[in-house]
Formats: structure tokens, sequence, C-alpha cells
């Protein structure tokens, strides 16, 4: 939280002063000054109202200070971007769901482990893709959505159908399933990721 008042401190003269006179306005009115302005220290005056609650969220998912002190500097880049292009009429709920949403795909980015080739892994990274529920790690649950899984991916054509079942049920690289279907690498990853986006549309039309 030092980092983040150092930076506010930086933005404009006089901080403390500064910060005194503009507590007495509300959410609304500090990010219309800040989008009328595009002064980055209206933003931090308003962040900095909720910045235990970042915090406090921040390491919840976290777990760890250094990861989390980052999280919540890169929340307030986030911030700043996209109030410009955003009507925000809770902020308090929207930062916390920008906060949420940053703090586990940061969190899944360091679990998600790689393969060969730099490949993702696999059955869990994809259904990440469709669901977030946070008890994804439940055996059965996952047991029940492999199945569901499974029927979709009948649904793909040919080519499709075997390289997907190759890469998220037997969780083989690129470079496996090419030395096992005869398909060049880039077939194989086109392949694959046509075959995902059909399986979202299929998941879409029959939830």
């Amino acid at each position: 939280m030092k980092r983040f008042i150092f930076v506010l401190q930086t933005l404009k003269p006089n901080y403390q002063l500064s910060k005194s006179l503009h507590n007495g306005k509300s959410d609304v009115e500090l990010i219309q000054l800040y989008k009328s302005t595009s002064n980055t220290y209206y933003a931090g005056v308003v962040f900095q109202r909720y910045s235990h609650l970042i915090t406090a969220l921040s390491y919840k998912y976290l777990k760890n200070k250094a990861d989390m002190e980052d999280a919540v500097m890169e929340v307030f880049e986030i911030m700043v971007r996209d109030l410009k292009s955003h009507e925000v009429k809770n902020f308090g709920n929207w930062l916390y769901s920008v906060t949420k949403n940053h703090c586990l795909k940061k969190k899944n980015k360091k679990e998600i482990p790689v393969g060969e080739n730099g490949d993702q892994l696999k059955n869990e990274s994809f259904f990440m893709e469709f669901d977030d529920e946070e008890d994804l790690n439940n055996r059965r649950l996952k047991e029940i959505r492999l199945e569901v899984l499974e029927n979709a991916i009948k649904s793909l054509a040919d080519e499709q159908k075997k390289c997907v079942e190759l890469f998220y049920i037997s969780e083989k690289s690129y470079k496996e399933i090419a030395g096992m279907t005869g398909f060049s690498e880039n077939q194989v990853k086109s392949y694959i990721q046509n075959g995902k986006r059909n399986l979202k549309i299929y998941f879409e039309v029959n939830e």
C-alpha cells in the first residue's frame, strides 16, 4: 500500500492538502473529474477509499504479500484505463468485480502447468473458460463435466474431434498429436482452436 500512496503523491503537488479538499466529493464526481481532465490523481483519490477492501480481497485469493501488492497496483492501472470507456454506476461493486477477476486470472496463471512446447494444460484450464466456479476442484464435479465434454466432442468434425480428444482428454502436446495423426503442428493447433470454438457454440445452444 505504501507503493500506491507514493504513486498518488507523485501525481499532484501538496497531496495531503489536495486530498482533504476532494474527500467531500462523491465517487461519481471524482470519476467525472478524472474523465474530463485525464488527471490520474482524481482516480487515485476514489481508489484509495476502497484500498483496504482491494488489499484484503487480493490477499484472500493470492495468499502472498508481494503478489497482493502487485495486484493492487495492477488493478489501479486497469481501473484508470477502463474508467475512460465504461459508464460505472456503482464504483464499489465494479471495482470489487475487477479486483476479483484479475486476482483469479493471476492465480490461475500461476497454477496452470505448462507442457511441452509451452502448451497450457489441459482439462481444468479448458473448463475455466466455460465456468469459473471456485469448487471446480471437486472431483465429482470434474467427472460430470468431463462426461459433458465428451458428449459435446461427438458433434465435432472428425479432424477436430481427434485433435481435441488427444489434447484435452489424453493431454498430448501439439507435437505429439502431429506425430500420432500425420497432421502438421499448425493444422493441429487450427483444429483445436476451431473445435474449441464449436464446443463453446454447442454449450451455448444446449445450456
